[in-house]
């Protein structure tokens, strides 16, 4: 028996609700609320607590490196000119902005959501959505058809759900006062969309298919989407145990110590009301230390000294932790030491070849997604022939290596030389968008023009007029 919309909507629920448990301890880490670890019981009473909030956070580092060389430029055809359509609707929908924050969620949490939609039938919308709020199912064995998927929100004193089938849409609310609560079919009730045109509580599917996209960072054929900063976890809460230490250490023993032998402490007397000594008292070292005084009064009093600490022990025992965090991400040491002296350009390059080998390994994951998103925009507007092209197509992004001005105008100009075309050479530039293309186009087609029509004032100006000599008449 097919399961009703109330039974899905529960089920799914169920699933977002634990992954919200790992997804936040990933986004906890990478805002830098990291609970400290790896010291002893003893430590934490002996420190109260003072360490408390306390991070050296290397898990938002490796995520920026990584998002900061992850833009699309451009959506490509299966012909390969350039999807002007698709670029107006990616830049009306400001997904040029919002895509660095999709995609900087999933690669903290493994994974972030797009949603194509077009609420007033008019205009198609993208959104974004992290994986606290949105979830996707497959068809069981086949991962990358969509069988359902839902978006949560709330609304006022309600939580509302958005149920997408392949064929039908849903809408759910229920009270926000049970919206910690597990999950359960009968917490929720149906209700209408809301919008002027719609104002049922299901309707159909115009897309034919689940509008919602999964962005995925580096699934497995068996597993789930990894977080970028699911290995540096460990690593970062020992970073943060070594510190917490050293500081100890700084506060404690980083100063020579030094101590008097063969001497009782000093004392004071106690004198009750009438004057009378009724015993006494050892007097607080810490006012000698602050005033500095010291007086031996024994002939066999001594002074012993105690060296200070050496603290660069745990300095590099942390240098060879972030060794490790820089290996297992692949993220320049440059990036995590800020140490670059005297480094050759081809230095630089091969130091940066793991990080752009990852790059162009999430370009690769995320396009796929991006160009599913693409093709469900196409196909809201009611162009089948373009779906189905950027659905064979491309994403354009910028290039995952940094190069200086120079370096990408000396690469252009041999590209240019073996006869590669001035549009093909301008996409290669960084920053440059199909627009900016198109423009450069029309002002290279009115040069030719000017010079076919034998205007060439048109282009260079008037010729400059001579001042007459003032020795001549």
């Amino acid at each position: 028996m097919a399961e009703s919309p109330m039974d899905t909507l529960g089920r799914l629920y169920s699933k977002l609700k634990r992954r919200h448990q790992l997804t936040r301890v990933w986004s906890d880490y990478y805002d830098g609320k990291q609970p400290l670890k790896f010291t002893s019981p003893e430590f934490a009473t002996q420190t109260g607590g003072i360490f408390d909030g306390f991070a050296d956070n290397w898990c938002q580092v490796i995520p920026d490196v990584t998002v900061e060389r992850l833009m699309p430029m451009a959506f490509r055809l299966e012909d390969g000119t350039l999807d002007k359509a698709a670029w107006r609707s990616w830049r009306r929908n400001e997904c040029d902005v919002e895509i660095s924050l999709a995609l900087l969620e999933a690669l903290i949490t493994g994974r972030s959501y797009a949603l194509v939609w077009k609420p007033d039938g008019v205009q198609t919308e993208i959104t974004f959505h992290d994986a606290s709020r949105a979830v996707v199912e497959y068809v069981p064995g086949k991962r990358r058809v969509r069988a359902a998927g839902l978006v949560i929100w709330v609304e006022n004193d309600r939580e509302r759900a958005t149920l997408f089938l392949p064929d039908r849409v849903y809408w759910f609310s229920r009270d926000i006062g049970r919206a910690g609560m597990p999950a359960h079919p009968s917490d929720w009730t149906f209700v209408s969309s809301g919008a002027a045109w719609m104002l049922e509580r299901e309707m159909s599917n115009p897309l034919r298919s689940v509008p919602l996209v999964a962005l995925e960072n580096r699934s497995r054929l068996n597993g789930k989407p990894k977080s970028e900063i699911a290995s540096v976890v460990p690593l970062q809460d020992a970073m943060n145990a070594l510190w917490a230490h050293l500081l100890t250490g700084s506060d404690e023993i980083a100063l020579p110590a030094r101590a008097v032998l063969g001497m009782l402490r000093p004392t004071r007397e106690i004198l009750d009301a009438n004057g009378e000594v009724v015993g006494e008292e050892d007097l607080p070292i810490g006012k000698f230390r602050s005033n500095r005084l010291l007086w031996l009064e024994s002939p066999d009093a001594r002074i012993a000294e105690f060296s200070a600490a050496d603290l660069t022990n745990y300095t590099a025992v942390i240098e060879v932790v972030v060794r490790h965090v820089a290996a297992q991400t692949r993220t320049p040491p440059s990036y995590l030491t800020g140490q670059m002296v005297n480094i050759s350009a081809d230095a630089l390059i091969a130091s940066e070849a793991g990080l752009v080998s990852k790059v162009e390994e999430g370009q690769r994951f995320f396009g796929a997604g991006i160009r599913e998103v693409m093709r469900l925009d196409a196909l809201a507007d009611g162009d089948t022939g373009r779906a189905e092209a950027l659905a064979l197509g491309s994403v354009v992004w910028r290039d995952a290596q940094f190069r200086s001005e120079a370096q990408y105008a000396d690469a252009l100009t041999k590209y240019k030389a073996i006869g590669v075309p001035d549009e093909a050479l301008w996409e290669r530039i960084p920053g440059v968008q199909p627009d900016e293309i198109e423009r450069w186009l029309r002002m290279r087609d009115d040069q030719a023009a000017a010079i076919v029509g034998g205007n060439v004032a048109g282009l260079f100006g008037p010729a400059p007029v001579e001042a007459p000599d003032p020795d001549t008449d």
